[in-house]
């Protein structure tokens, strides 16, 4: 469900019934137009459909991380470039109205480990025991 309506209903809106649902931001977005590489990904994503239908594993890269999730992506497995690498987002219908960058971070979790030699001043020395 999205803001009351069912998935297969939200598939067979036209899109400015389905722009209406959606959040102020995201609704300024899509009434503006998609831009030509955002369209390019849509014609993607509809072919990976077809390829989804018949039993293949589709995944599309793209590095189009402002695209509008919408109804018609639900169930697509899509790689989100986060700067380094393609981020697998399996995409939910909870997911509809947000956008494919907040699915994968550009910035990696800093894990410190044990300070090594010469890490401070006083690691230099080493005891001959």
């Amino acid at each position: 469900m999205y803001r009351g309506h069912k998935l297969t209903d939200l598939v067979q809106m036209n899109m400015d019934t389905l722009i209406e649902l959606l959040p102020s931001r995201r609704r300024r977005t899509l009434k503006r137009g998609l831009p030509p590489r955002q369209k390019k990904l849509l014609v993607k994503l509809r072919a990976a459909r077809k390829q989804a239908k018949k039993g293949k594993d589709v995944i599309v890269k793209t590095h189009c991380r402002d695209m509008v999730i919408l109804p018609e992506m639900v169930d697509l497995t899509i790689g989100v470039h986060n700067g380094k690498d393609f981020v697998r987002v399996k995409i939910i219908p909870q997911m509809i109205g947000h956008v494919l960058g907040e699915f994968s971070s550009p910035m990696k979790q800093v894990r410190h480990g044990n300070p090594g030699i010469g890490a401070t001043k006083s690691s230099a020395y080493v005891p001959l025991k």
